[in-house]
């Protein structure tokens, strides 16, 4: 054992969390570590190859807006890029992107190494390193110990992970890569809680032993969309997905076989995720359903791997090959790489402060799978906030932590360090209740300030920012204030649109506020200054939705009145008359930051939360909060 360096943070692990996390606390200007278990498996995609989609997308312009780097990432290695529910409202418009994984991978490896304050080594590390309950090291299994004052743990589902494929089980982690086993035990001797849980992935096949013919072809948009608020590619090679289906006798296969899958016969104990289940817990627990439909998504420009999503599987290979050459396109189809189910230990996030630094460990924080989430998206974003809250940590600053009402990193958080998890945790945007002001269009609006503010976003972007922003207000301005009246040329003119006469004077942004009324119409017909694209969608959103809008900024301003109700970290909640005993046991575990977190608790009822607005009252009265 030996000292081997000194760093200000050390992330442990260098996938999606880990990658966002490390830059993070170097671009803050932190002395930063990041350790990985193999360097040609940086920013690995150990699943599908996309980025986005549903809550997803949001996510991914989120991490974007405060600084971080996926959505530059996934812009500059795309291959494929939709907008999805573009039938449905602007709130839950997504982008999804088809990555080529190599591609995606060599981008951010390099990005890694270049970054200014950071370093990064191949290590394995078995314990952390503590005094007085606090961070003060890390040592790794060569012996080597890199002292700290702050840990990110971004382990994903490596740490004591285990892969099961029919009968067959040994220690490791995705790629065939090792698993990192002592570090769950150095976790456990500090206290911390972890969990067991469970996530699989499908098979990758032959795309020379596909017949595209019985498929139908899934093509990108003619529009050329990107993530970051950064990006000004306006074209890019779009390559192809296509969908097909399974059918009664692809089901019938999986049944006969269910005797011989691990997740029936017992070999699995860890919980897997409920939205993104096996293809043979589908064909149990939709018994009813004909058919599920499947998407072959290329892995790359270079190589002919192909990944069948939405057909997970830890059956034996022979069975795989059995049930897909019963699909449609796939009668020839040569496995490449069998699926899988992976088991790995989880820290309970309800340990967890808002910050995402454990609550009993001051320094040691814990970001990604590590906390029980699914997704890359879900992990980089809590790589990213971990990454900004230890560096503000290490500064002696308070931490960053984003509301329900400002992201959906804030919803996604809040869930887990107030409500917990049960199994993997997915994003959806259904999770959030504030969901119309937390678009993806306006990512940068919400929360490019913050990234400045933590010294994140650099100059350029926050000039690219700022121009957006003053253009959206000074186009505001004159659509306001312009008023068009009843003259036979306003008419002629709303008959080209194509909407009703007005009967008495009307500004252009109540026009606006019509259905069959775009913004380009009114600029062609009433002589508008040209302006960005971005901005038109702005003004057609706050026109068009504009009395949804107002009801959840009240809504929000509502809230906002309990989450500024602040709880001391200190409050022994076993002394105070009245409340359940369920709610003591839940505060005092949890450890809510407010009144507003707390009402979000499970067992924390109104009664409990008017108790504790009682008991605050009457502290504040006799001056002790």
């Amino acid at each position: 054992m030996f000292q081997a360096g000194e760093y200000d943070v050390v992330v442990i692990g260098a996938g999606h969390s880990g990658c966002e996390a490390a830059l993070a606390a170097a671009r803050m200007g932190c002395r930063t570590l990041l350790t990985t278990l193999n360097m040609e498996n940086i920013a690995m995609m150990a699943c599908n190859p996309s980025i986005g989609g549903p809550a997803k997308g949001h996510l991914v312009r989120e991490i974007d807006a405060l600084g971080g780097q996926m959505g530059i990432n996934i812009d500059h290695t795309c291959i494929q890029i939709r907008m999805l529910n573009t039938a449905k409202g602007p709130a839950v418009h997504a982008l999804r992107a088809q990555a080529d994984k190599k591609l995606y991978q060599k981008l951010m490896k390099q990005t890694l190494e270049n970054q200014e304050n950071l370093t990064v080594k191949q290590l394995l590390i078995d314990q952390l390193l503590t005094e007085d309950n606090r961070i003060s090291g890390v040592q790794a299994e060569t012996g080597e110990v890199f002292s700290c004052r702050t840990v990110i743990v971004a382990t994903g589902t490596y740490l004591r992970g285990k892969v099961i494929l029919g009968e067959l089980s040994y220690a490791g982690g995705p790629g065939g890569q090792r698993a990192a086993v002592k570090l769950s035990d150095s976790l456990r001797e500090l206290g911390v809680t972890l969990m067991r849980f469970k996530t699989g992935t499908p098979a990758r096949v032959d795309r020379r032993s596909l017949n595209f013919s019985k498929m139908t072809i899934q093509p990108g948009d003619a529009e050329t969309h990107n993530f970051s608020f950064m990006s000004d590619i306006a074209t890019r090679e779009q390559v192809p997905c296509w969908l097909t289906y399974t059918n009664q006798t692809t089901h019938e296969i999986i049944r006969s076989n269910l005797h011989r899958a691990p997740l029936y016969m017992g070999m699995i104990e860890g919980t897997g995720p409920r939205y993104c289940p096996s293809i043979e817990d589908k064909v149990v627990r939709f018994a009813d359903k004909e058919s599920h439909q499947l998407f072959l998504e290329p892995e790359g420009l270079d190589t002919n791997e192909m990944y069948v999503q939405g057909m997970s599987s830890s059956l034996p290979v022979d069975v795989q090959h059995a049930f897909l050459r019963t699909i449609p396109g796939l009668e020839n189809v040569e496995i490449m790489r069998p699926g899988y189910a992976i088991e790995y230990d989880c820290v309970d996030p309800l340990q967890l402060k808002p910050s995402l630094e454990v609550m009993a460990i001051r320094g040691l924080f814990c970001a990604g799978q590590t906390n029980g989430t699914s997704g890359y998206e879900e992990a980089a974003a809590q790589g990213l906030m971990a990454g900004i809250n230890a560096a503000l940590l290490v500064r002696g600053k308070e931490p960053l932590i984003l509301s329900r009402s400002e992201a959906y990193i804030g919803v996604l958080i809040d869930d887990l360090v107030t409500k917990g998890t049960s199994e993997p945790y997915r994003i959806m945007t259904s999770r959030a209740e504030y969901r119309l002001i937390l678009r993806q269009d306006n990512a940068d609006l919400r929360l490019t300030e913050k990234g400045r503010q933590v010294g994140l976003v650099q100059d350029d972007r926050y000039e690219r920012f700022r121009v957006k922003r003053d253009s959206i207000a000074t186009t505001l301005a004159t659509l306001t204030s312009t008023m068009v009246t009843p003259t036979p040329e306003t008419q002629g003119k709303l008959a080209a649109i194509g909407t009703a006469e007005i009967r008495t004077g009307i500004s252009l942004y109540d026009l606006l506020r019509r259905t069959e009324v775009s913004f380009d119409l009114l600029q062609h017909h009433f002589g508008l200054e040209p302006v960005a694209d971005q901005v038109k969608i702005q003004m057609e959103i706050a026109a068009k939705y504009e009395g949804y809008i107002k009801k959840q900024l009240e809504q929000v301003e509502r809230t906002a009145k309990l989450e500024a109700k602040k709880l001391p970290e200190d409050m022994d909640y076993q002394q105070i008359q009245g409340l359940s005993l369920e709610a003591r046991q839940k505060l005092s575990k949890i450890r809510p930051l407010s009144i507003g977190q707390a009402s979000r608790i499970s067992g924390v009822s109104p009664a409990d939360v008017s108790m504790l607005m009682i008991y605050l009252e009457q502290k504040r009265r006799e001056g002790e909060v």
